[in-house]
């Protein structure tokens, strides 16, 4: 497959609005619809928790984008009902599915399964599209830098997530908490046969990508309603122990943000007991609070994976300095080698680049070769019937 080519032939034919034919993999793209129910009264009471910024005159509550928005599915037409999905999360600040595109499709294709590309809140189509307007953003990039003079790394790309996490760090905690209950409610939906594509009682695995790993080993330890309890996950350059991730990055967030969000969850959060709205006891506080730091509730952490470990598997980058493989085998304890497989390629690659199309010095069959090895594996995992 010519990696380069095929993104830019999906990326003609993705749209949010219609229904698209891939014809020469007999797939389909579909856009559905989805409308935030479960725990809406507790993410709006959180949410309004949180401060505005200059940026941002609106709480979190009033962003609609967010509540009620469009996800697709990369769906094989060979029947019209499924047994068994495949949920893709994506990174941390991206705004676009691009890169996904080829993952979802080959996914779809080698396992004959859908799979649905599910925004996680604030993301992609989520947000209000001047977040991502050059025009309109370039101002408040000149304001930041005025306010903060050695913030390395502020574009008008990452400006949005920077300021907000900047302003308010809770932000961060509180947008993953909501992507939970979404995700559940999707769960739910397909578990009950609510959803079109898929019998009663399908099963659901998970393709997870940076921080969208993180969510999902959060979901997996939480467990919220039992309805993970035989997902399997595959993680791809992700997976890290909260403390080892490094998200200063012009395409992901500024050096004061980062530093801000890391020094608060590091430590104010751990022991701040009054969180606005929080439930002593809560199973997802406490799965995130496992992912922060090695040393605290080491045990629990380890021994879930210790007994997942047959359902999970992640594939690192020996170059990746956002996720790198030391932090994955933190988080994962001593289990790790029967989960992780770090990879590293021939030709020059990031984190949040992995397959890269456009560089000069790229061999592309290299680059094709490395994308049919990674999503090869995941594949055959994902699509695997085992318990």
């Amino acid at each position: 497959m010519d990696l380069f080519r095929r993104n830019q032939e999906l990326n003609q034919l993705f749209s949010y609005n219609q229904k698209a034919v891939v014809e020469e993999n007999r797939l389909e793209i579909i856009p559905f619809r989805f409308a935030q129910v479960m725990g809406s009264s507790e993410i709006n009471a959180l949410q309004k928790e949180l401060a505005t910024t200059d940026f941002c005159h609106l709480t979190d509550d009033h962003i609609e984008e967010n509540k009620s928005f469009v996800y697709t599915c990369f769906v094989p037409s060979s029947q019209e009902r499924y047994k068994e999905a495949i949920i893709l999360l994506h990174g941390l600040n991206e705004r676009s599915w691009n890169k996904y595109l080829t993952w979802a499709e080959y996914l779809a294709k080698e396992t004959n399964r859908p799979v649905i590309l599910f925004p996680i809140a604030f993301h992609m189509n989520r947000s209000p599209g001047l977040w991502s307007n050059p025009r309109q953003i370039l101002p408040w990039v000149a304001k930041r830098k005025e306010a903060f003079n050695n913030n390395a790394n502020l574009t008008f790309a990452n400006l949005a997530l920077s300021w907000r996490i900047s302003h308010t760090p809770l932000r961060f905690y509180a947008s993953g908490r909501e992507s939970v209950f979404n995700l559940c409610q999707l769960v739910q939906e397909i578990h009950n046969g609510e959803h079109p594509l898929f019998f009663p009682g399908a099963s659901v695995n998970l393709f997870a990508y940076s921080i969208g790993a993180l969510l999902s080993q959060v979901l997996l330890l939480a467990n919220p309603d039992e309805l993970f309890s035989h997902t399997r996950l595959f993680m791809f350059c992700g997976g890290s122990i909260f403390s080892e991730m490094n998200g200063n990055a012009r395409d992901i967030m500024d050096k004061e943000s980062y530093e801000r969000m890391t020094s608060f969850y590091l430590n104010d959060f751990l022991h701040q007991n009054n969180l606005p709205h929080r439930s002593p006891g809560d199973r997802l506080e406490k799965a995130f609070k496992a992912m922060i730091r090695p040393d605290f509730m080491r045990e629990e952490r380890e021994s879930f994976f210790r007994q997942a470990c047959h359902r999970i598997k992640a594939i690192s980058l020996k170059k990746d300095i956002v996720v790198p493989t030391a932090g994955i085998i933190k988080a994962l304890g001593k289990t790790s080698g029967k989960i992780l497989e770090e990879l590293d390629f021939a030709f020059p690659y990031s984190h949040q680049t992995p397959f890269p199309m456009h560089h000069p010095a790229v061999d592309k069959e290299e680059v094709n070769k490395a994308f049919e090895s990674v999503l090869g594996k995941a594949a055959l995992f994902l699509g695997s019937n085992k318990p």
